[in-house]
């Protein structure tokens, strides 16, 4: 197949992007693929430039504001080298690459693409639908409210500490545990930093755990161990040693059949693709509390959607494969 992997862009998990585009070019072409590699704000990646933008890290803390958000989006219907292609295969993170508004144009150019639809992505990025989505289905989520609320309604209905992020962002990307009322204010002004919506939800003290969704299935359910603090945060995801990722979790078959359970529910409530990934927490009862899907989960070596498919034997080069076979599955005739 000739595959454009889209990558880059200008969200705040560019970095994150970045790291992933290059695994899957890479394991692509291993698999026989003609593959090119297209900067989602700059078009197609020249050899050289490929290995440039490829060969850069992700920094241990995300940025402290939003990027060029006025940026070109990808016009690959109109690049002679993509205008042909069988496959993008999406590697963006955040931003417009994952809440919706690349599938749309892909969809209007009728451009099969990995991951899941417009409609999905939508969803899945905005957390409080998400979240709305997830009570209906029953899918124990925290419990949240939206900013702007005082003091004393956060205290009466959330207590503290309590968890403050943007509504629309992913990667903790201005996430704030506040454990005192001195430091809410300011966490929501961190918050607003990156969304003009700031989630105010109830910290739930325990374990995090993860799962993979693939073709209709639940992978392995994996548990987080941060090296510092309580929350998986932006360091802990993208930085070596800052956690402990242990895939199979160590937990009861029974909890692991219901993080599965639930987490494809939740996939399936928000009429998400061939694949995602769901994040948890487990309460010290065993309880357990959907925090978000993620629809386009990363694929760098670190990311904890390859971990999950490996711990059922899946490994990367046939985790992409299958991506991009659901994919055409799903989108067998693209829009017109």
């Amino acid at each position: 197949m000739k595959i454009a992997v889209l990558l880059g862009g200008t969200s705040m998990e560019r970095d994150v992007s970045v790291a992933s585009g290059s695994q899957v070019v890479d394991a692509l072409r291993r698999a026989g693929h003609e593959v090119i590699a297209v900067e989602s704000s700059r078009g197609v990646l020249s050899p050289s430039e490929e290995h440039e933008l490829l060969r850069v890290g992700i920094d241990r803390a995300p940025p402290d504001k939003l990027g060029d958000t006025d940026a070109k989006l990808p016009a690959l219907a109109v690049i002679p080298q993509a205008a042909d292609v069988d496959l993008v295969f999406l590697a963006l993170h955040g931003g417009s690459g994952e809440d919706g508004t690349i599938q749309g144009l892909l969809d209007m150019a009728g451009l099969r693409y990995t991951g899941s639809g417009a409609v999905g992505s939508a969803l899945a990025m905005d957390k409080n639908s998400a979240k709305r989505l997830f009570l209906g289905a029953g899918v124990p989520t925290p419990e949240w409210l939206m900013a702007p609320a005082s003091l004393e309604v956060v205290r009466e209905r959330l207590g503290f500490p309590v968890i403050v992020k943007p509504n629309g962002q992913g990667s903790t990307v201005g996430l704030s545990l506040v454990r005192q009322a001195e430091e809410f204010e300011r966490a929501i002004a961190a918050a607003t930093a990156f969304d003009d919506e700031v989630m105010l939800e109830r910290y739930i003290p325990g374990r995090e755990l993860t799962v993979g969704i693939l073709d209709g299935e639940a992978l392995a359910v994996g548990e987080i161990i941060p090296a510092e603090g309580d929350i998986f945060d932006y360091t802990a995801k993208y930085q070596p040693d800052a956690a402990r990722e242990i895939f199979p979790a160590d937990i009861r078959p029974e909890i692991a059949a219901k993080v599965q359970a639930l987490g494809l529910r939740a996939h399936e409530e928000l009429k998400l693709g061939s694949y995602s990934r769901v994040d948890f927490r487990m309460d010290p009862q065993d309880g357990l509390w959907v925090l978000e899907v993620n629809t386009l989960p990363g694929l760098s070596a670190g990311s904890l959607l390859p971990k999950s498919a490996g711990a059922v034997g899946i490994d990367f080069g046939e985790l992409c494969e299958r991506i991009c076979l659901g994919a055409l599955a799903e989108k067998a005739e693209p829009p017109s």
